[in-house]
């Protein structure tokens, strides 16, 4: 036997070899060494390298190794490589005689494409190409489906939420919300079928309801069967049944319902099943009023959320006095009462801006102000909603004619705006709006607002606005508004822009009062294109009595006469506008030191932990006092006393 596989191992190798005589020795001394072990020291001679051998191939050639630089099993990488180890005095005698040139050893299928057999092991070169590949971070290693990796992280996030209600910790509850947006566009009927079919029990109504809702009714059943036929391990079929015993007596906590909903809102949102998600959301918002749990509030603020967009999408639409917005307003008061009664910051956060909201749509002034006079924000209420009261508040006060206020709640606004690409409406809303509410102050907004990547598109209409008024033209201001009069109605800055004709008016006065230092009556009237002289007259008194310019009327001769021009520096004005850098600077560092989040009952463990260690001083200063325990059993250093 040993000389036939001498014959076949020869009659292989002599014809093919390409690189020589050298190129075939070593390649033979390479596959010798690969299936012996490679021994830490030179062996004195063959006698003690043979028992050696036997030993190991013994102790290693029952078990199957992996492909690599270890002994392999047979039929892994050709079976003439695993018969030369038959031939030990040869190779024993090529390894020694080697010894010197064998510093690297080369696995067969490498081997064999050195010497000129490129077919030999194809199959294994392959495996082990893809196997290096993927561990290089191939494309082959990040080939995941999006669609089992969105199950993969909408079940992590029940695991949170357990986590959540455990620990009674509300972090872990908002990790869960921020991660909806990376979900949201893998959401699908197939998806929230499986993950509910795989969540609760066939008997459970919560189940049916969330399947009805996406169309699913007759799923639990079907996606049962194809759950159980697509097993195909026994042993890991076993233990899915036994995990589903195991857990099927297990109660679903209320926190997964809400989030599975919330998931289904975001759904029917997304397809436009408007009215599937307005009567959905309804019956939702009924079963969470019989839910008395805080760690449900960041979820129940969400519903509410989507539950008031869904109405704002019904027939007929919010301008409408009888839009269907103004329907969901008792259930709103009614979830805020609730919520300022349970303590529910969260809830109480979105029900009171989705309120003035509602209010806003439907032109009801009087009663969103009322709304804020009688209620009060939660300051603990997270960054957006903060956002999105102070851009309502500053709309309100803007109607109401106080622009103070108004440009400070709308400054609020725009500066805590996130950031993200998907705030980027918010943040231009605020901004038109804040421009508006600075012509209408009297004020020109700065050019570097304009200019910002965000806003340059958006804001290029209120560019022209800005520009008409800064000029002082009558004509030029009435084109701006007519050319742009749908986008102006559309933003909600219609009824605000009317108003700055006032403003134009004034602006070309005071530019006037600053380039002459008498001007008549009817020169005005010519510039500003006024009716006639005694409206010329009255506009200018009026910017007298209201500070915008310093002059004096003749009304003898009808003409303006200007004052001199002061330092500004000798006024009060840099320094008020000093001290209000100052306190927007303080309450930036406030709110932000308010917004710092740290572990819930933190204290409490440091307190106690600090207590035991007061008594352990305590016990330790006893004992020394008595006499129990020396100053050197207590570690104190006291060779110098």
């Amino acid at each position: 036997m040993p000389g036939e596989r001498r014959t076949l191992r020869s009659s292989k190798e002599t014809p093919s070899s390409t690189n020589g005589e050298k190129t075939r020795s070593n390649s033979q001394s390479s596959s010798s060494n690969k299936d012996k072990p490679v021994p830490t020291r030179a062996p004195s001679s063959k006698s003690k390298a043979l028992p050696k051998k036997a030993s190991t191939k013994e102790t290693t050639g029952d078990k199957p190794q992996t492909n690599g630089t270890e002994p392999v099993e047979n039929g892994v990488n050709g079976t003439e490589d695993i018969d030369m180890v038959d031939d030990g005095p040869e190779k024993v005698k090529l390894g020694k005689e080697g010894d010197d040139e064998m510093t690297v050893v080369v696995p067969p299928p490498k081997g064999s494409k050195l010497s000129g057999e490129p077919g030999k092991d194809e199959e294994g070169d392959v495996t082990m190409d893809n196997a290096e590949a993927a561990e290089a971070g191939g494309p082959d290693a990040d080939r995941v489906d999006p669609k089992v990796k969105a199950v993969a992280d909408i079940k992590a996030n029940f695991l949170l939420l357990e986590r959540a209600v455990a620990q009674f910790d509300a972090r872990f509850t908002l990790r869960v919300l921020r991660s909806i947006s990376s979900v949201r566009k893998h959401l699908s009927p197939d998806l929230l079928a499986q993950l509910i079919i795989e969540t609760y029990t066939s008997t459970s109504p919560i189940a049916k309801t969330l399947l009805a809702a996406i169309g699913k009714e007759n799923a639990s059943i079907e996606s049962a069967d194809d759950s159980l036929e697509m097993e195909i391990d026994g042993q890991t079929k076993d233990k899915t049944q036994a995990g589903k015993t195991s857990s099927s007596p297990k109660e679903i906590l209320p926190e997964i319902d809400t989030y599975l909903s919330v998931l289904v809102q975001i759904y029917l949102y997304d397809a436009r099943a408007i009215e599937v998600g307005a009567k959905f959301s309804s019956n939702l918002i009924e079963r969470l009023r019989t839910l008395n749990r805080r760690t449900l509030d960041a979820l129940s603020a969400r519903v509410y959320f989507y539950y008031s967009l869904f109405f704002e999408q019904l027939a007929p639409l919010p301008p409408s006095p009888t839009a269907s917005v103004v329907s969901i307003r008792p259930h709103l008061l009614a979830a805020l009462r609730t919520s300022v009664l349970r303590k529910d910051q969260d809830t109480r956060a979105t029900v009171t801006t989705l309120l003035l909201r509602n209010y806003l749509s439907t032109s009801h002034i009087t009663q969103a102000d009322l709304l804020i006079s009688h209620s009060e924000f939660p300051p603990a209420a997270s960054n957006n909603q903060i956002a999105r009261y102070l851009y309502y508040l500053g709309r309100i006060r803007a109607i109401q004619l106080s622009y103070t206020e108004a440009h400070e709640h709308l400054i609020g606004a725009t500066r805590k705006s996130p950031a993200t690409p998907s705030a980027g409406g918010f943040y231009q809303a605020a901004s038109k709006l804040l421009v508006v509410v600075e012509l209408l102050m009297g004020d020109i907004p700065d050019r570097a607002i304009f200019r910002q990547p965000s806003l340059e598109h958006a804001l290029q209409p209120y560019l022209s606005l800005v520009q008409a008024v800064r000029v002082g033209k009558i004509e030029g201001f009435l084109n701006v508004v007519q050319t742009h009069n749908a986008l102006f109605r559309r933003d909600g800055t219609y009824t605000l822009i009317l108003r700055l004709r006032q403003n134009v008016i004034k602006t070309g006065i005071r530019m006037m009062s600053l380039s002459y230092a008498k001007i008549s009556l009817r020169d005005i009237c010519l510039k500003l294109d006024l009716e006639s002289e005694q409206s010329a007259e009255y506009i200018v008194a009026k910017a007298i009595r209201d500070g915008v310019i310093e002059a004096s009327i003749d009304h003898e001769h009808g003409y303006m006469k200007s004052k001199d021009v002061g330092d500004v520096y000798a006024t009060r004005e840099p320094g008020e506008a000093f001290h209000e850098r100052i306190r927007a600077c303080l309450g930036l560092h406030d709110e932000s030191v308010k917004a710092m989040r740290y572990p819930m009952n933190q204290h409490r463990l440091e307190l106690k932990n600090a207590q035991e260690a007061r008594e352990r001083e305590r016990e330790l200063a006893k004992e020394i006092v008595e006499g129990e325990m020396d100053d050197d059993d207590a570690g104190g250093d006291f060779e110098g006393m």
